[in-house]
């Protein structure tokens, strides 16, 4: 049963955040599994910053690579070489650190030990695409990807086949003794092959010993936010990774549940995906998912619904998602969704979402409270 305060879906959503963070999540890996020190340390994402500093932690000073999203690296590890690129959209320096991440794996001598640490958004921050692939090129794949709503195997297998490095590609430029791969996992059922487009992937019949572990993934964030939600006296009504297809179908479904659902905490974690017309306004999947969610569920008395990205940021912009209720809707909604341009309307509702950089990715999150039964 409900307490007499419901739980926030912001404190819910920090739990999970907290339970996933690409520091914790490498510390405590290490702390229980005992390893050779690696000779480097490699780490792609938009946890990649995070991670490094838990592996520098761990053992000491040493040579590092970390490549992430801008913005996200504001107190990079002291010694570490930093690469900032753009996502979801990759830029010129995409190609440079792709072009770093290929020289320093390439020359690592005989005998040498890695630590690789991946994590979501890699695919667009480090690129070196096959010949006759131009930049332009990629862009284009990139943004046709996007617009299209495809899901995440297809725009991995159109960005591994124009790619050097991914889908395993990387690590065949591997001459040393020993690879270990940390994942944080943004993809469902957290194959090593997709997170990053497999970046930390072996190739098929590697020459060096080679392991790899997901150490962070959707599960674990809503088992946080579960667990925080039960402390606060709340009943789960809704625990589940269902957030796949595109929003206009995800958004009735969810409000449905809702609405026939008694008083307590509904959970769904995934990733879903978007049409966006020709020229695309301001927001991202999370932001146009509520949007549609307060349509959805506009008078409904006692919910609070957070959807958001575990990242932090929400497709090309700064914020994470959208916090609605039942009173969030008004008709001018309906422009903003046509136009993929969510984030102005959010922000003028006062619904926008935001809580910067998390150090991690695992996907999505939609954490709603159910007050009272209500109307609905």
């Amino acid at each position: 049963m409900m307490s007499l305060a419901a739980p926030d879906p912001r404190h819910l959503f920090n739990a999970a955040i907290n339970a996933v963070r690409g520091d914790r999540a490498v510390a405590a890996f290490l702390q229980q599994n005992a390893m050779p020190p690696p000779d480097q340390i490699i780490a792609v994402g938009k946890a990649a910053n995070a991670m490094a500093h838990a592996a520098l932690a761990h053992f000491g000073a040493r040579p590092c690579l970390i490549i992430t999203k801008y913005g996200h690296a504001d107190s990079p590890p002291s010694g570490a070489q930093l690469i900032q690129a753009a996502h979801p959209v990759l830029d010129t320096q995409s190609l440079w650190a792709g072009a770093q991440l290929l020289e320093r794996i390439a020359t690592m001598p005989q005998g040498s030990r890695l630590l690789l640490l991946v994590s979501g958004g890699a695919s667009a921050l480090a690129e070196v695409p096959v010949a006759g692939i131009t930049l332009t090129g990629l862009q284009a794949l990139a943004g046709d990807m996007l617009r299209s709503g495809a899901d995440i195997h297809a725009i991995n297998a159109a960005r591994t086949a124009q790619s050097q490095i991914k889908g395993g590609k990387l690590l065949s430029h591997f001459g040393g003794a020993s690879v270990r791969t940390l994942a944080i996992s943004d993809v469902e059922g957290d194959d090593l092959g997709v997170i990053g487009s497999g970046l930390g992937a072996a190739p098929p019949r590697p020459s060096f010993d080679f392991s790899a572990d997901i150490i962070a993934s959707n599960a674990i964030a809503r088992a946080a936010a579960a667990q925080a939600a039960q402390a606060a006296g709340a009943q789960i009504i809704v625990n589940e990774e269902s957030l796949y297809g595109d929003i206009t179908d995800l958004a009735p479904r969810l409000a449905q549940t809702l609405r026939r659902g008694g008083p307590g905490v509904f959970i769904w974690g995934g990733e879903p995906t978007v049409v966006l017309p020709s020229n695309p306004g301001k927001g991202g999947r999370n932001q146009a998912l509520g949007t549609l969610m307060a349509r959805e569920l506009a008078g409904v008395d006692g919910v609070d619904v957070l959807v958001a990205g575990t990242d932090g940021t929400d497709g090309p912009t700064t914020a994470a998602g959208a916090r609605i209720s039942g009173s969030t809707w008004t008709p001018s909604g309906d422009r903003a969704l046509t136009r993929a341009d969510a984030l102005p309307w959010l922000t003028a509702r006062k619904a926008l979402f935001e809580c910067g950089p998390t150090g991690t990715n695992v996907m999505d999150l939609v954490i709603a409270v159910r007050q009272v039964s209500g109307r609905g």
